[in-house]
């Protein structure tokens, strides 16, 4: 079958189409992207001019900031303005680039996220080999598989979707382009390509979450052996870590290990995975942390009283 393109653009429904719900989101998601920004911005600032970059559990804190930012910018701005637009759309060739965008920077998040167990478990587990376990060579390697994976992860549907012949009709349920609800305009069968992305994203999901729930499983059963001073700060550390991944996962899963079904709902349960947990990271990162909160005092102290002094 040849591939028959009529679409030029993609009609989102968006998040509600109730009038004075719409003026309600509007000031809750700008307040929402503005703190997503401002306060993983304020983490990478912190980290990097204090350097604590060189801590392999901050270098990953870093990349993580720094995803979280590219993964809610993919979606957010562009939900914010559609809240006021008449008719919210986008070209088929920006829905192409959002959908990639969306399971690239995702990707890179959960795969992140299971470093960042890992980290935890070798520092929690087997302190004596952690620098050696974790130097900065392995830290940079370990930091390019993340990229390179997440970049073939989210190929996959790409690569299938464009392919597909889409006649019409062009309006998704939804505030971005996503697997799904694009699926659901092709115009033909979509059922084995909807398993093979199901495999390969629901397979992620799943798969990061149990390994991710084995690990801290380890590290707390590992945690009786410490002292209670010890067992204080790895547990501040790692409930950041497993809030954040409950947040983030679920949601995930929920979503993708579904084939070829599409709910109403399910663009409610997306807000938590591309806008809540990026607004929510550093939030949880920044509090239930000492060392980020002390090196922030110090650094922007050092800073107000700096220029105080130059007046």
């Amino acid at each position: 079958m040849d591939k028959v393109n009529n679409v030029t653009e993609i009609i989102f429904w968006g998040l509600t189409q109730d009038p004075v719900a719409a003026e309600v989101c509007l000031v809750v998601f700008s307040f929402f992207y503005t703190i997503i920004l401002l306060g993983n911005l304020l983490i990478m600032l912190t980290i990097y001019m204090g350097n604590l970059w060189k801590s392999p559990m901050y270098f990953f804190l870093n990349c993580l900031s720094f995803v979280d930012i590219c993964y809610s910018s993919v979606t957010a701005p562009k939900l914010v303005f559609d809240l006021f637009a008449k008719i919210k759309r986008i070209s088929y060739a920006g829905c192409i680039l959002q959908l990639f965008g969306v399971h690239f920077f995702g990707c890179t998040e959960i795969f992140i996220l299971v470093v960042m167990a890992y980290d935890r478990y070798v520092a929690i587990c087997k302190p004596l080999h952690y620098m050696t376990i974790m130097d900065q060579e392995r830290c940079n390697k370990i930091l390019l598989g993340t990229w390179v994976g997440s970049f073939l992860h989210a190929m996959i549907p790409v690569s299938l979707i464009v392919r597909l012949p889409f006649c019409g009709p062009n309006e998704i349920n939804h505030y971005f382009c996503d697997i799904h609800p694009v699926l659901k305009l092709a115009c033909t069968d979509t059922h084995i390509i909807s398993g093979v992305v199901t495999a390969n994203s629901g397979t992620i999901s799943l798969g990061s979450f149990v390994i991710l729930l084995i690990s801290y499983t380890v590290i707390l059963v590992s945690l009786r052996k410490r002292s209670a001073e010890g067992r204080r700060k790895a547990l501040s550390t790692c409930g950041a870590h497993i809030a954040v991944v409950i947040i983030f996962f679920v949601p995930c899963t929920f979503t993708y290990m579904r084939p070829d079904v599409t709910f109403s709902d399910d663009k409610m349960v997306a807000v938590f995975y591309t806008i809540v947990t990026p607004m929510l990271n550093p939030m949880i990162y920044t509090l239930r942390n000492a060392e980020v909160k002390n090196a922030m005092k110090k650094l922007w102290c050092r800073k107000l009283f700096w220029d105080r002094n130059k007046k």
